[in-house]
């Protein structure tokens, strides 16, 4: 391959422009023409290409968000679309792709490769960590910090006013930041999509915690929860006043900021396997890490397999919240 191509696509996550940099510094070292794809998909079909070079990724180690910026397509879900992005790919001379992203965009790559046969390279780039064949996805370990830091700043204000907080965070199909950053503040309960919600079992336990003394508590909700978001939960859970039941909507103060040690070291490794998996004729599969080593999974298990959480963190958690 002569020149390749790299987009960031989707949800911006915390370590896209470190995994970007290792692409491109990857790419140029190998002696390989690197191309920037701005909007992903969207600037794929209007030829929205930019070319990289080392000076390109200075300084963006350890910025938040993506310099090619981000975005979903609704023209490429169909064949036209996709038509006149390969189109565009073709009169640039681009042979290959590293698309750092999640799900959808990973969704994208394999029609680009089954359809068109483009050869792709994934790299996991989502706060969600919801993907198979990695245990940490990109920018994964930030959103967590960062809501974990929010929270215990809502557990400030909920022992100083004896309230309850119900804490809404990101996750619209997977629960992986509620479990993780509920157990790491000692969420008295901590609602995730995988697992059923019982309302009345939630209100039993919030009133057994009151019963013992405990005055102020929180909860945390993915924005997926089968019991509905923050807002409907409080008003399903129907509970007394003395409760001082208060609302907590994170949003998307998760996606931004500046990547942690973990996901700079992530991203990097990630991008730098990416490139050389692409230039030794491996396609249509996804960098990820597992127990500490690169391993390559199809994009379709990767996007199609269900993870599951390795370490039973809401079994304990419902233990050591006792």
């Amino acid at each position: 391959m002569q020149t390749i191509a790299v987009m960031t696509s989707g949800g911006d996550a915390p370590g896209m422009n470190t995994c970007l940099r290792a692409v491109v510094r990857t790419a140029i070292h190998k002696g390989v023409r690197i191309v920037g794809i701005r909007r992903a998909y969207q600037g794929m079909i209007e030829g929205d290409f930019v070319a990289l070079d080392a000076q390109s990724v200075s300084g963006i180690l350890n910025r938040g968000g993506t310099i090619l910026k981000a975005g979903r397509s609704e023209e490429f879900l169909t064949k036209e679309g996709q038509r006149r992005a390969v189109e565009q790919l073709k009169k640039a001379g681009i042979e290959g792709i590293v698309c750092i992203g999640g799900d959808g965009s990973f969704r994208g790559a394999i029609a680009l490769e089954r359809d068109w046969d483009v050869p792709v390279v994934g790299v996991p780039g989502t706060i969600d960590n919801d993907l198979y064949g990695t245990d940490h996805t990109i920018g994964y370990a930030t959103a967590i910090q960062t809501a974990m830091e929010a929270i215990d700043k809502i557990r400030d204000t909920a022992a100083s006013h004896d309230y309850l907080f119900i804490v809404e965070v990101m996750g619209r199909h997977a629960g992986f930041i509620a479990e993780a950053v509920g157990f790491a503040c000692g969420a008295e309960a901590i609602l995730t999509p995988e697992s059923p919600t019982d309302l009345p079992a939630l209100h039993a336990m919030l009133d057994y915690a009151r019963e013992r003394g405990k005055k102020s508590c929180i909860v945390v909700v993915a924005e997926g929860d089968d019991a509905g978001n923050a807002f409907e939960i409080q008003r399903k859970l129907n509970l007394e006043p003395e409760h001082h039941v208060r609302v907590t909507v994170l949003g998307h103060i998760q996606r931004g900021g500046s990547p942690s040690a973990f996901d700079r070291i992530l991203a990097g490794r990630l991008g730098y396997a990416a490139v050389h998996a692409l230039l030794e004729g491996r396609r249509n599969v996804m960098a990820g890490i597992v127990a500490d080593r690169v391993v390559f999974t199809p994009l379709e298990e990767a996007v199609s397999r269900r993870k599951e959480s390795p370490a039973r963190l809401l079994e304990i958690a419902a233990v050591l919240a006792t």
